[in-house]
């Protein structure tokens, strides 16, 4: 039964059940997500619904712990704020006396950025001034103008920073490359999207178990530094992605780049071909390459594959109809198929 087997999850704080359900505690009044922190009520005092809506209309109000009104790891709006300032002029430098003109806690900013990026906010900003700065110097910019355009007060600062993240001075910073990585909320939680001149290379989302050996990965197949930083497909992405999830977008055009084996780019290119509200099985996807034998590569190809959604993995399941092999979670795959109508949404 569905409801004991969320109530283990509730148990153990599971978060492959983020998005799954959402727990109303009879004793208090109180609806909390799968993960929340607080003491756990007894089973006989719970019960389970499928949407916050659903237990607001049984006369829930939303736990102050765990906020289930609020996508799970998702950026507060005043920190949202933040960002578009600094995309929209990376030089900014944001001091404690500023963000308290915006009613921001500096300290709630600080603990934030090493919770969700590993670093402080003062190194996020330097990050996102030098990414910037590289750019400029790529194309051919001075460094002294580029140096004091992006808020460095003496080029001794600037090349200090700049060999802290290149291990090398901006002059001899040439042959370097960037992967500019940036954080975007969709309705099934915060992603991360990773981009280069080429393309869009990366998009997963933040709770992906594995999301650190992709960037890793990444970073030394491509011999690139992930820099927090805009890119001119963010633009493409975000805007495409808010259609798709408004059901106005069946297919994505933003340009990908996929570096790969040869097998896997023949998988990916595979995953392409999968229309919209369809599914087929990894034994299916083995005999559209002329590769019947070899479904066992075939999955593990798919498991490769770095831009949820845009290659469309989600759409491969068992061969008895069986959902499985998603990093974003079952219940996400199980989502994103209901949302093209590949298969009907079931009744809680």
């Amino acid at each position: 039964m569905n409801d004991n087997i969320y109530y283990q999850a509730l148990l153990n704080k599971d978060s492959s059940y983020e998005g799954t359900f959402i727990v109303g505690v009879k004793t208090t009044g109180i609806m909390c997500r799968p993960t929340c922190t607080a003491r756990k009520p007894k089973r006989e005092n719970v019960e389970f619904f499928k949407t916050t809506k659903e237990a607001m209309l049984k006369g829930y109000r939303p736990c102050k712990v765990c906020k289930p009104l609020t996508q799970a790891g998702s950026t507060p709006e005043e920190i949202k704020k933040v960002l578009e300032a600094l995309n929209a002029n990376p030089s900014l430098k944001y001091k404690d006396w500023d963000l308290r003109q915006q009613g921001i806690d500096p300290t709630m900013l600080r603990r934030w950025f090493l919770k969700h990026h590993g670093l402080t906010f003062q190194a996020y900003q330097r990050i996102y001034r030098i990414n910037s700065a590289f750019k400029k110097i790529k194309n051919g910019d001075s460094i002294t103008e580029t140096a004091f355009s992006a808020g460095f007060e003496s080029l001794s600062g600037f090349g200090d920073s700049f060999k802290s993240i290149f291990g090398i001075s901006p002059k001899h910073s040439k042959d370097q490359q960037i992967v500019d990585i940036c954080r975007l909320e969709t309705p099934l939680g915060t992603m991360v999207a990773c981009a280069t001149e080429q393309g869009v290379c990366l998009l997963e989302f933040t709770d992906r178990k594995m999301l650190e050996t992709e960037l890793k990965s990444l970073a030394k197949q491509l011999n690139a530094h992930l820099l927090q930083g805009e890119n001119k497909h963010f633009g493409t992405l975000r805007t495409q992605l808010q259609e798709y999830f408004r059901g106005e977008r069946k297919e994505f055009s933003v340009p990908l780049f996929t570096p790969g084996t040869a097998f896997q780019q023949e998988v990916w290119n595979a995953l392409k071909t999968i229309p919209y509200g369809k599914t087929r099985s990894y034994q299916q996807q083995a005999y559209s390459i002329n590769k019947p034998t070899s479904v066992r590569a075939v999955a593990n190809a798919n498991g490769m594959n770095r831009l949820c959604m845009l290659i469309p993995c989600h759409r491969v399941i068992g061969t008895n109809g069986t959902l499985t092999g998603f990093g974003g979670g079952l219940w996400r795959k199980k989502w994103l198929l209901e949302h093209e109508g590949a298969i009907p949404k079931e009744l809680f």
